[in-house]
């Protein structure tokens, strides 16, 4: 998930971005009426057009989420980054290629709104249906103290991808010793609850994602964010779609 108290600071907005004094816009994005296709704002592109060999599991257009139901804001199962995102993410991805891996993206841009929605959730005590799943070992209380949750996400600046990786020959997953947004000890970087395989699967997507220009989130094993981002000040809100 990614969404970390460690990640709030906001000035100067940019289209379709909120300010950290104001409430977020719900600002749309122009949809061209001759090619009924949807026009992202400028710097933005879909990851799919950069990177084809990508696989997409945008587990927040499903149920298969922390939450069990799709979060607001995604509105088609996308991956959307910014340029300069996108472009380190092809390194990454193409030197992965060449080693017998494809990317598997579980998330990339989120809009504040799916941020909100979290927010919403975590509120609830009585819903605790999938934390079997996801967090087994918490009570859903304590996640806004932990960092699981917080009122904004650095995804939402749209310069971090949540993602894994597929050996190419097999199909498979590689196991990295716990799934995406398991919150827990587990999922950390460093963590001696893995197996020595299951380390060195993390540290194959680790090396290739620094190598392009991503920086590690220790709690998170799938999770990382362009050094250089475009806008490290910037909250979006457009859907996913």
């Amino acid at each position: 998930m990614a969404v970390t108290s460690g990640e709030i600071s906001l000035s100067e907005a940019t289209p379709a971005s909120v300010s950290v004094s104001e409430s977020p816009p719900d600002i749309e994005p122009d949809v061209d009426s001759d090619l009924n296709q949807y026009s992202l704002p400028d710097g933005f592109v879909y990851v799919a057009d950069v990177i084809p060999t990508a696989q997409l599991e945008i587990r927040y257009f499903s149920n298969d989420n922390f939450t069990g139901t799709v979060i607001d804001g995604y509105e088609a199962p996308k991956a959307i980054l910014t340029t300069e995102a996108a472009q380190a993410l092809k390194i990454a991805a193409d030197k992965l290629y060449e080693q017998g891996y494809c990317i598997k993206i579980f998330d990339t841009y989120r809009p504040q709104r799916a941020v909100n929605h979290f927010i919403r959730w975590a509120q609830d005590p009585d819903d605790i249906k999938m934390k079997d799943n996801y967090y087994p070992e918490l009570d859903k209380s304590v996640l806004f103290k932990l960092g699981y949750i917080a009122k904004r996400s650095g995804h939402s600046r749209g310069s971090t991808v949540d993602l894994t990786l597929v050996e190419i020959s097999t199909g498979e997953d590689l196991d990295m010793g716990s799934g995406f947004d398991f919150f827990g000890e587990i999922s950390n970087h460093g963590t001696s609850l893995i197996t020595p395989e299951q380390e060195k699967n993390r540290n194959i997507l680790r090396d290739a994602m620094v190598d392009a220009g991503f920086e590690v989130y220790s709690n998170e094993w799938w999770h990382y964010k362009l050094k250089d981002e475009p806008y490290p000040d910037t909250y979006f809100d457009f859907p996913v779609k």
